[in-house]
């Protein structure tokens, strides 16, 4: 079998599975599951993608209205919290709570976005870091693929 063949195969077997990441389940006998996991190159890209935008969507709208407590409390919100509290205004402190508890909260979707993009992004970089090297190790001293009959006698 040429490389060809080798990569029809894999064609064949992305195919079977029915969108991308899949784990089979554990067969009633207890006995294993005949599909792999699977994951296409182009389904990482695009939940990676989709973090990112989610990121910058978020990065640029969640500060509402300049609240500003990521800016030493120098937003609108944050000002005005001030001014009720300087004031003695009890809605001064709950507003200057809610800058704070807001921005933790918008702070930890946007890591938990950037770390879903890197991760991916990693992810992404070393399988086809892992399918190169398989591709280097499976060719023959003189270059040329391995033949599946060669490779046959190395699992018997």
């Amino acid at each position: 079998m040429a490389w060809n063949e080798w990569e029809q195969l894999k064609a064949r077997a992305a195919q079977r599975s029915s969108g991308g990441m899949q784990i089979d389940h554990l067969a009633p006998d207890g006995g294993g599951g005949g599909d792999d996991l699977v994951v296409r190159q182009d389904d990482l890209g695009a939940v990676g993608h989709e973090a990112k935008l989610l990121y910058e969507g978020l990065r640029k709208q969640a500060d509402i209205e300049g609240a500003g407590a990521g800016d030493s409390g120098s937003g609108s919100t944050a000002q005005a919290a001030a001014a009720l509290k300087s004031h003695s205004f009890a809605t001064g402190a709950a507003l200057e709570t809610t800058v704070r508890v807001w921005t933790s909260q918008a702070d930890s979707v946007l890591q938990a976005c950037a770390h879903i993009s890197n991760h991916l992004d990693y992810s992404q970089k070393r399988h086809a870091e892992d399918d190169a090297q398989i591709g280097t190790v499976m060719n023959d001293v003189d270059g040329l693929p391995v033949s599946v009959s060669k490779l046959n006698e190395y699992f018997k």
